[in-house]
């Protein structure tokens, strides 16, 4: 079994067409089907339906792919460990983030880590909660920022790096936008802009309106920190958001106010894998996270 016939029949399964796959490796179509063919003959089983040049996985075939795809982030990883161990300051390090700490978590700790080290190169990667997790889980990436840092995960390990308190975003024009502090409870009569169903931060608001024995009244839905922001401005519904994504200041028409009773909060923090090693730069990456924000805590504190 040849690494080029792997590749060929990843790129096939992912397209679904033969055609299409050696245009994406920039060679002959003949050379593709040659591969895929000497590879069925090799394991001696048929990795694919076909119909003309369209192709679909067979059951083996779906297995194959899962277990090839796992073999060659291995062996990408074995080669960048290589070219690393010469020279870790050099690498490339992938990241995993969520939106929310998009614009000043990561972008600050990436700038300060580049400083010190300007020659390692980053891959990111946006998603969501629990995306980022199996991302780690899988060996899509080794590191992700998130929070709150999960603690029942089996194949990953977190650290937390800081606790980030949740403020209340309301339109100038609500009738409780003049009040210093806002205890939760009075919302409870506010329609509300949240993340759908599934994001980690509708379930910390969720949750914590649980506490007080009433369910948020969702009116609108946004999928990252803009939209939410930009709901509020426009006076649709109030929110709770991570103070920090306010940190460059306050959407049009909006205003702060902290929450008490109950204190709502979570912890950031940084993921990696339990049952495998980082790479030289991931390592320095991470012992740098640990670095920075314990020494960003002593300062605010």
């Amino acid at each position: 079994m040849e690494l080029r016939q792997i590749q060929y029949f990843i790129e096939v399964a992912k397209r679904e067409h033969v055609t299409e796959a050696a245009h994406a490796l920039h060679v002959a179509q003949s050379a593709v089907s040659r591969q895929i063919f000497n590879l069925e003959e090799e394991l001696g089983v048929s990795l694919f339906f076909r119909e003309g040049r369209n192709v679909k996985l067979t059951p083996i075939g779906e297995m194959f792919l899962g277990q090839m795809e796992q073999a060659m982030k291995l062996i990408e990883n074995a080669k960048r460990e290589v070219e690393e161990q010469i020279d870790p300051e050099k690498g490339t390090i992938r990241v995993g983030f969520p939106s929310s700490l998009a614009a000043y978590t990561l972008p600050t700790a990436i700038s300060a880590f580049r400083e010190r080290y300007p020659q390692v190169k980053f891959k990111l990667n946006q998603s969501s909660y629990a995306n980022l997790i199996a991302g780690v889980a899988r060996g899509d990436f080794n590191l992700a920022l998130l929070g709150p840092v999960p603690k029942r995960e089996k194949k990953i390990k977190g650290r937390t790096l800081f606790t980030e308190k949740m403020v209340a975003l309301l339109p100038q024009s609500h009738p409780l936008a003049d009040k210093r502090l806002l205890k939760l409870n009075e919302l409870r009569d506010a329609a509300f802009v949240l993340f759908p169903d599934g994001y980690i931060l509708r379930e910390i608001i969720v949750d914590a309106c649980a506490q007080l024995g009433f369910a948020p009244q969702v009116a609108f839905e946004g999928e990252d920190i803009d939209a939410i922001k930009g709901l509020v401005s426009a006076g649709l519904g109030v929110t709770l958001i991570p103070e920090i994504t306010l940190i460059d200041g306050l959407p049009r028409s909006t205003v702060k106010i902290p929450i008490t009773e109950p204190d709502v909060s979570r912890t950031v923090g940084v993921i990696i894998p339990a049952d495998r090693s980082l790479l030289p730069a991931e390592m320095l990456f991470y012992e740098f996270l640990k670095e920075f924000f314990s020494i960003l805590d002593r300062y605010k504190n």
